[in-house]
């Protein structure tokens, strides 16, 4: 049965190798980058995405408008759109002050048929857009690239931790052979 002995690479013993006390501040380094280190850098992720996500949520609002559009042509092609829905593309027809009456094929909702009026979202130049992201899409996709950077941070520190481990347990299987050749002609009373 094994005793733990708490904190014993930390304490000086004839049976500490250096390769014990690499790895003993390995831990405890490991330990401080996983606690604070991985959270800040994936607090740092998401707020640079939030913000980038928000500037270009701010350039869709500028360059995207709404439209009051009547639909002239039935609906083609059925398109799955968010919450189970589904959402079809059909010939729509509006007119802008001051312009000619403009015609494009955009999404409609299902059940729609021509006569109806729908709203659809078109750029500057009259072509059929989504509608801009919500606040809802900016958050999910600022926690989302945080939680990736947290997690990658904490993947290459694990991985990095291994490695020395890997490397500390070498030197220390290297030193315990060098010692063991020194101590088993004693113990076995062979010469070597």
């Amino acid at each position: 049965m094994r005793t733990p002995v708490r904190g014993w690479r930390w304490r000086h013993s004839p049976l500490r190798r250096r390769s014990d006390v690499v790895e003993a501040w390995t831990v405890l380094i490991v330990t401080v980058l996983l606690c604070a280190g991985a959270p800040l850098v994936g607090l740092a992720a998401a707020w640079w995405a939030h913000d980038e996500a928000r500037a270009a949520v701010a350039q869709q609002r500028a360059e995207r408008h709404r439209v009051r559009a009547e639909v002239v042509g039935g609906p083609a092609v059925a398109r799955p759109q968010a919450g189970g829905q589904q959402a079809f593309r059909a010939t729509v027809r509006w007119t802008e002050p001051g312009q000619m009456p403009r015609t494009v094929t955009a999404r409609v909702p299902a059940g729609v048929s021509e006569g109806d009026m729908v709203t659809v979202w078109v750029d500057s130049r009259g072509r059929s857009v989504p509608p801009p992201a919500d606040g809802a899409a900016v958050w999910q996709h600022s926690v989302g690239i945080g939680a990736w950077a947290a997690g990658g941070t904490t993947a290459v520190i694990l991985l990095v931790h291994r490695g020395i481990r890997g490397v500390a347990q070498r030197r220390r299987l290297a030193e315990w052979e060098r010692a063991w050749a020194l101590t088993e002609p004693q113990w076995t009373r062979r010469e070597v």
